[in-house]
């Protein structure tokens, strides 16, 4: 069986790649103006500017609308990349500004690259093999035949990569690998199994507590949660397909929701529209984005269900997390028969020299240093610097351990196995963020929405907002990358059918279409097999990851379909 899925997958893989070699040699790009509005000002030295990610951006040679060489029309009849790929604008008067970008597409063959990767992780169970596949099918379409100098170099040397390589292979690796060197792991989860969890259910209740106290959202919070509950979770034999969904499907839902973290600030920049009072500036906009927040029936749903299943209430669980239960029960096994779970199991050994004696505070000290450093840096830079934070935790574990005697050389060997058990996941990483990167620059997302029309029924749009965030997100593996989509063009578009259609309550018709991007980005980017919250969820729970897939996305499209049919509902009955 397995040579006959092997041999499925090649054929599957070369159908693929004979097909991007035909898009690139026959199929034209579809260029499209996209517009993106930003709450513009003078700076000090009297200047035109706008802020982007926090940072101050002057804006220099704007032109008029109708001069402009990227309005629509033009690029309609354009057959080659333009000259410029951005400037600004002035429309209908020189205050009604607007960043006006080429963007382009291939039709539904933008999406290819993110199928293939899906599909043959869904054939091999390898997720090194199917992101590589990806990644390959994505650079002939756009032809970049030198795949190492044209892909994997620009894209790896970028700050992006060099902090998925510092925090997760040598910062969370290290640490972890640091913790199975003095023990201290297993002595915190000896002390929890003796105080505190008694079996199964308590151990999950914890891993959802957990949850919600780490209400940052994405990475940090999966690693923060996984890390913490693995031990106590193993010794209370909950299988890893529960723990990673808990941990994975409480992690970004109740960050939309507790949202006290970097969440709106960012968001908030993709939100203006001309016009609307309730979006013009930024305090408008944070207000908006916590005013919606009722509306978040997603993330509500998602967090109820990972607190039914830590009940051990599995109605709604799905047939993948039944079954494990069910096998943890009978045979003991934490994993299913054939997993090919991504990090490595000397991580979750102990690993103790002779002579030393580990101590629960070997783990608690570290880990409150950890959670104290993001909420102080959050409040003072208004970012969390998950970077300080893991450094000083890693820091703080080292010197414990050297201080309590252990030799410089078994502190050493066990932060050389710490980055030996995640230098996979890490790749992994490595190759999500790529295939990301190739998945935006082939215009998948903006070929959805550009599908939308202006003249659907209102009450039709929270659903197809919400569908069209979930496929863009689930192909590209992020959901900040969806909003960075689907906000600038969504939103407008919302607007304009509250007013042609006259709304009666246009306000709350917005709030609704807010609350189906943000949820949707939040599902796709939770089910796909390659967003990083997956990979680190199955990383750092010891899941195998495709399990963690298939478990997590029967619960979440039950969560997902009831929140469509209460948006639509919403907006039916009062908008």
């Amino acid at each position: 069986m397995y040579q006959i899925t092997k041999r499925i997958s090649f054929i599957f893989f070369v159908i693929s790649l004979l097909t991007a070699f035909y898009i690139n040699f026959n199929v034209n790009p579809t260029w499209v103006e996209t517009q993106l509005q930003y709450q513009t000002y003078n700076n000090e030295n009297g200047q035109l500017a706008y802020r982007a990610s926090g940072q101050e951006v002057l804006i220099e040679d704007v032109i008029a609308y109708g001069d402009s060489p990227l309005r629509q029309s033009v690029l309609d009849t354009q057959q080659t990349q333009p000259s410029i790929s951005e400037h600004w604008v002035y429309k209908n008067s020189p205050d009604d500004l607007a960043l006006i970008k080429a963007d382009f597409h291939f039709g539904f063959w933008s999406l290819l690259p993110a199928f293939v990767a899906v599909v043959l992780c869904l054939m091999t169970r390898e997720p090194l093999v199917a992101l590589f596949g990806g990644i390959v099918i994505g650079a002939v379409m756009l032809g970049r035949f030198d795949i190492t100098h044209e892909v994997f170099i620009p894209n790896m040397a970028t700050s992006s990569a060099a902090s998925i390589l510092i925090l997760y292979l040598w910062l969370l690796g290290g640490l972890m690998g640091i913790w199975a060197k003095t023990g201290a792991a297993k002595a915190f989860a000896d002390h929890m199994s003796q105080h505190y969890v008694k079996g199964p259910r308590s151990a999950k209740l914890v891993t959802w507590f957990l949850g919600l106290v780490f209400f940052q959202g994405g990475t940090m919070s999966t690693v923060l949660v996984g890390t913490t509950v693995k031990p106590i979770a193993d010794k209370a034999g909950v299988s890893h397909e529960e723990l990673s969904y808990v941990v994975d499907s409480t992690a970004s839902p109740i960050a939309s929701i507790i949202a006290f973290n970097a969440w709106p600030a960012y968001i908030q920049a993709f939100l203006f529209i001309p016009g609307v009072a309730i979006l013009a500036t930024e305090n408008d906009r944070i207000a908006f984005f916590f005013s919606s927040i009722p509306f978040s029936f997603y993330a509500i749903f998602a967090v109820l269900g990972t607190l039914l299943l830590s009940l051990n209430i599995t109605t709604f669980s799905g047939s993948p997390l039944k079954n494990a239960i069910k096998r943890v029960h009978e045979t003991g096994e934490l994993d299913a028969p054939n997993a090919s779970p991504i990090s490595a199991k000397e991580l979750h050994q102990s690993q103790v020299p002779a002579g030393y004696s580990a101590h629960r505070l070997e783990f608690i000290l570290p880990l409150a240093s950890l959670i104290v450093i993001v909420i102080a840096s959050f409040f003072v830079t208004g970012t969390p610097q998950i970077h300080w934070a893991f450094s000083g935790a890693l820091f703080l574990s080292i010197f414990v351990a050297l201080a309590k005697g252990m030799a410089l050389k078994h502190v050493l060997e066990g932060f050389g196995n710490g980055l030996k058990g995640v230098v996979v996941a890490s790749v992994i990483l490595m190759f999500a963020l790529t295939i990301g990167v190739l998945s935006k620059q082939l215009g998948g997302g903006i070929y959805l929405v550009e599908s939308l029309g202006e003249h659907i029924p209102f009450w039709c749009l929270p659903i197809i907002l919400q569908l069209m965030t979930m496929v863009i997100a689930f192909s590209t593996g992020t959901s900040w990358g969806t909003y960075a989509i689907a906000f600038p063009l969504g939103l407008p578009l919302a607007w304009t059918i509250a007013q042609t259609q006259g709304l009666d309550n246009p306000e709350l018709f917005m709030m609704v279409c807010f609350a189906t991007i943000l949820n949707g980005s939040v599902y796709g980017d939770q089910c796909s097999p390659i967003s990083d919250t997956t990979i680190l969820s199955s990383m750092t729970t010891g899941c195998d990851l495709m399990d963690h897939v298939k478990s997590q996305i029967v619960p979440a499209s039950y969560a997902a379909s009831l929140a469509a049919l209460l948006w639509t509902a919403t907006v039916a009955v009062f908008a």
